[in-house]
């Protein structure tokens, strides 16, 4: 089929008008095309995924004298990956998680003590998040309940590597009325480290009260954690996204990011740049995250380099969540030294291996590891200080 024929097509089925059709599918065209060169890829639940790749520099033949050895510069060429659209889901399972409530779960499995703050709908899907935290040994009693909204509920498509396509349902969920209100300083106390996620920054009750815990939190010596976790399907308009988390990076002592969120919030394509950029406000560590690569641990001063561990993963949600879960709950159990380069290895290392045995299984919470599968884990991993 041809640009012609597929416009005639998208004409038929949309009722527009050829021309209409054409300007729709030129705009389109022109949309990703943008994204693709700004370095972002897009993603379209059930259909697929756009994105660049690198192509390293490397030595061919001139096709027109194939004696000739050139050189071939390194390049980044565009690729469209097809994805596994929900309809063709022959069906669901039923799986607890989201960001916040992976974090405290973690933490909670590897044997440290969290509570989860939020707002839930009053119904099953509420019913069974709660419960999931209890049975984990997660202090449930700061979820507030609500009969005016339904909790929300998130859609992954897995592919055969694991990877995830998201789709949300939130119109408005309850997590997004949780106003500054119900957040009573009295929760609080020294040495309490308070973290959040973006999902529930955007214009809503919730970003308030994010922001009235940030304070309290602060007022009694406690330390913020910030993971952005960019949904950008979430967010209307991705100025304001960025807008929005570059507002909260301030007020964060850690900030966990990763290799896909970095040029996005700094609109740098410069790594080293782009790290230094985020040293503001109370920001003290910067985690970097490379997915199967491992983390740079960013200090003002340094970093240090922690290689992935080799797993078979068949589904990486959550393996973020597990990895900062695991860093704050060492955090929380020991006094760190960011002077001490052993020290923010060791945490490193045994950050990134609960996030890896975290892909070798399905879903986010029931997929998490506690301390015993971590110590008798037989991963090796390697570190360089910078």
């Amino acid at each position: 089929m041809n640009k012609a024929e597929l416009v005639s097509k998208m004409a038929e089925k949309s009722e527009l008008t050829k021309k209409e059709a054409e300007a729709a599918l030129n705009a389109f065209m022109k949309s990703v095309e943008e994204a693709l060169v700004a370095g972002d890829k897009v993603q379209l639940v059930g259909f697929g995924t756009f994105e660049t790749r690198e192509r390293a520099a490397r030595q061919g033949r001139n096709p027109r004298n194939p004696e000739e050895v050139i050189e071939i510069p390194a390049s980044k060429a565009p690729v469209f990956k097809a994805g596994k659209g929900l309809k063709d889901i022959s069906g669901f399972k039923k799986l607890p998680g989201g960001a916040p409530a992976n974090v405290s779960a973690c933490v909670a499995k590897l044997g440290g003590e969290s509570a989860f703050i939020g707002m839930l709908g009053d119904d099953g899907f509420g019913d069974f998040l709660v419960e999931t935290l209890a049975s984990e040994n997660v202090d449930t009693s700061y979820i507030k309940r609500t009969t005016k909204a339904n909790t929300g509920l998130a859609f992954v498509a897995l592919s055969s590597e694991g990877e995830r396509e998201f789709s949300f349902y939130r119109n408005p969920s309850a997590d997004m009325l949780l106003s500054e209100y119900d957040i009573e300083k009295s929760w609080f106390k020294d040495g309490d480290i308070l973290h959040f996620c973006s999902v529930d920054l955007i214009e809503s009750p919730v970003k308030y009260a994010h922001k009235k815990a940030i304070e309290y939190v602060k007022s009694v010596g406690g330390l913020i954690s910030f993971d952005p976790n960019v949904r950008k399907n979430l967010w209307n308009d991705l100025d304001e996204c960025r807008k929005t988390i570059n507002e909260f990076i301030p007020y964060a002592n850690i900030l966990k990011i990763s290799d896909e969120e970095l040029e996005f919030i700094t609109e740098m394509n410069n790594v080293e740049e782009a790290i230094k950029s985020l040293f503001v406000g109370d920001v003290e560590i910067i985690l970097y995250t490379k997915g199967k690569d491992g983390v740079d641990i960013y200090t003002k001063e340094k970093y240090i380099s922690v290689d992935g561990f080799k797993v078979e993963c068949i589904d990486t949600t959550g393996a973020g969540d597990s990895f900062i879960g695991a860093f704050l709950y060492k955090l929380s159990r020991e006094e760190v030294n960011l002077k001490n380069d052993n020290q923010l290895k060791d945490i490193g290392i045994f950050s990134n291996k609960v996030a890896a045995l975290t892909t070798t299984k399905f879903g986010a919470i029931s997929a998490l590891p506690n301390i015993e599968d971590v110590n008798n884990s037989e991963l090796e991993v390697s570190f360089s200080l910078n």
